[in-house]
């Protein structure tokens, strides 16, 4: 669902111009380069610096090889092999000794460890994409050896249940085009398992929980477009390929919204070392020729977030990408994360692959709706409001389905899924605090002891767009976590011990850069006894944060982000707590809250507000028993229905 602008506001600042194929070759380049020193003897493991991964160095270092292999393929691909020998030969010989069972830095096998059966599908991905470069030459004992490593994946059903399944169906394909063992009833069960995470409006959920995030762009829309291409696999196929280009042509028109004015992508869910892997989904349109995007968005969209990574500190000053976001920070990254999973990133350098002759390299640019135009949009699956704003370039998501869990779970908030809203200018909090206790873009019931209510396993209470503003809502039963003593750090919220203490509804009206958040405590479990309602806003991160508290409301700013949040209802006490190290984006973190008595049945309200400014003045609100009517800074009203 979408609602054209509401104002037709310049972007404040004048867009950088956009990157050429050859400014994104010269960065790929730039990044093969970087590696190359960190190369085993016989050239199969790329082993970075850094202290391992959770996995281990044999599988650092099979990352480091496999997931650069990924960008060096769509370079020579891109070249046709032209120009390119030092690549080929570079990585045919570390494919030679990764195969070789008597090689000292052979690959880690699919039997070994499951994290190879994520990199076996890149390495068939790019065989085939240089099928005549690299397969082609490749002796045929080594051609045997590298079916013989691969062919574990028949059969095996150890899989888990989200988007690895296209890693068995990418090299499933691969060796049924090389006369390999394939099954056909494994393609069949991963397909119709792909189908049952489809969702309304072309988004896919990453597996059965609302798991929303950028796997849904880097992996469950790429690899249908990708694998379409793969030598066999229109049989294979069987005539969806139609369909998957027609949900990825829906997706990307929510997608498209999705990147700052900077070329940030949304800063939300787990995986995020990858980085500008957020760009695939833009490249998998152009290759798929979507309709209804602009090829000359969706490049400028996929240039523009390499780019802005490229001009904040990535790769370092080695020339490598390191566990983080702009810069080294190693909270960013998951149990799974090792020294080389960052180079996942190539994902979002797919364009190298579309030779110079490609139409998509001279089709006049468009710039994005966060350059251009207000935007205002209700994704009904992961029940976001996007909001983006051209006065400030920033695009926003208020969240009130998305959770990396099932309804009515009593798990932790993730603060990388479960939080009221994310956006290109901030970013979750994410130090141990951070996932004990919600406290940014969040509505919590505090204990006496001082923790904060979950949310995760809400209800969608519904989402639209209503009028000139959007409107969703959600209802949770808020409960405290005790947290276990061991946790499994793969982006899901903590697990523990838990104590119920009540019910609270919300409801978010978003217009521009406000959002209008009504708050409702519906009942109180009897021995619970909440001490107080906190309504936490955006979270501000830089070297140092400044803030002020008023009688009104509350604001932090810095690096050009200006975070605010206004009572409009009497009784909260506005404050900002602040945080050390939570952050990616710097050292400090502050976040205006409000705190209000517990009172069940009565709607409390708060205008909550992300900008590249102060806001001149605030909306106010008048709130019936099932309505509300805002009325806003420009002194446009509006008129809602919470239901």
């Amino acid at each position: 669902m979408a609602n054209e602008p509401t104002s037709a506001a310049a972007a404040s600042t004048v867009a950088a111009p956009e990157w050429t194929r050859d400014d994104l070759i010269a960065y790929a380049d730039g990044l093969l380069a970087a590696v190359r020193p960190w190369a085993s003897e016989n050239g199969a493991r790329i082993t970075l610096p850094g202290a391992s991964g959770g996995y281990g160095a044999d599988v650092d270092g099979l990352e480091g090889f496999v997931r650069t292999f990924l960008l060096a393929g769509f370079r020579i691909a891109g070249a046709r092999g032209e120009g390119v020998d030092d690549l080929i030969d570079f990585y045919s010989h570390g494919i030679v000794a990764g195969v070789d069972p008597d090689a000292a830095d052979r690959w880690v096998r699919l039997d070994e460890h499951a994290q190879a059966k994520v990199e076996a599908a890149s390495i068939a991905l790019i065989l085939d994409l240089t099928r005549p470069w690299i397969w082609d030459r490749l002796d045929a004992l080594t051609q045997q050896r590298l079916i013989d490593y691969l062919s574990p994946v028949v059969g095996d059903t150890t899989y888990p249940r989200n988007n690895w399944l296209w890693f068995r169906v990418v090299v499933q394909t691969f060796l049924r085009s090389v006369g390999g063992p394939w099954s056909q009833a494994d393609i069949d069960d991963d397909l119709a398992r792909h189908d049952s995470f489809l969702r309304e409006g072309g988004w896919i959920s990453d597996g059965d929980e609302r798991a929303y995030d950028h796997y849904v762009g880097w992996a469950l829309h790429l690899y249908p477009v990708l694998w379409s291409r793969m030598q066999g696999a229109t049989e294979l196929a069987n005539g969806r390929t139609a369909g998957d280009v027609a949900r990825l042509d829906t997706f990307l028109q929510d997608a498209i919204a999705l990147v700052g004015a900077d070329g940030s992508p949304l800063i939300q869910g787990r995986s995020l070392v990858y980085r500008f892997a957020a760009a695939a989904p833009y490249w998998a349109g152009i290759i798929a020729e979507v309709p209804s995007v602009p090829a000359g968005q969706l490049r400028r969209a996929a240039s523009a977030i390499v780019r802005h990574f490229a001009e904040n500190g990535a790769p370092n000053d080695q020339g490598l990408l390191d566990l983080g976001w702009h810069h080294e920070w190693r909270r960013l990254a998951q149990n799974y994360s090792g020294t080389g999973s960052p180079y996942w990133a190539a994902k979002g350098l797919l364009g190298i692959a579309l030779p110079e002759d490609h139409p998509v390299w001279t089709v006049a640019q468009t710039e994005l709706p966060t350059q251009t135009h207000d935007t205002l949009r209700a994704a009904l699956s992961p029940a976001w409001i996007i909001s983006a704003t051209s006065d400030d370039g920033i695009a926003r998501v208020i969240n009130h389905g998305a959770d990396h869990a099932r309804p009515g779970d009593l798990v932790g908030d993730s603060p990388l899924y479960a939080r009221l809203g994310y956006s290109t200018a901030t970013s979750p909090l994410l130090n141990g605090d951070g996932w004990a206790e919600p406290l940014e873009q969040s509505v919590a019931l505090l204990h006496a002891d001082g923790r904060a209510t979950h949310r995760a396993g809400m209800r969608v209470n519904g989402i639209r767009l209503d009028g000139e503003a959007a409107i969703a809502g959600s209802t949770a039963t808020a409960h405290w976590i005790v947290p276990a003593a061991t946790q499994t750090r793969h982006g899901s919220g903590i697990t523990g011990d838990v104590e119920i203490a009540g019910t609270v509804t919300t409801w978010s009206i978003v217009r521009g850069a406000w959002e209008i958040r009504l708050v409702r405590i519906d009942t109180i479990e009897a021995d619970a006894a909440p001490t107080a309602l906190r309504i936490g806003g955006w979270a501000i991160a830089a070297d140092a944060v400044e803030h002020a508290v008023s009688e009104a409301g509350a604001t932090a700013a810095a690096a050009g982000r200006h975070s605010t949040i206004v009572a409009l209802t009497p009784g909260g006490a506005p404050s900002i707590e602040n945080r050390r190290d939570a952050s990616p984006l710097g050292a400090a973190a502050s976040v205006p809250v409000l705190i209000s008595p517990v009172t069940t049945g009565t709607w409390i309200a708060a205008a909550v507000h992300l900008s590249d400014r102060a806001p001149a003045s605030a909306p106010s609100v008048r709130i019936g028993d099932d309505d509300v009517v805002v009325t806003w800074p420009d002194s446009r009203t509006t008129a809602h229905r919470l239901a």
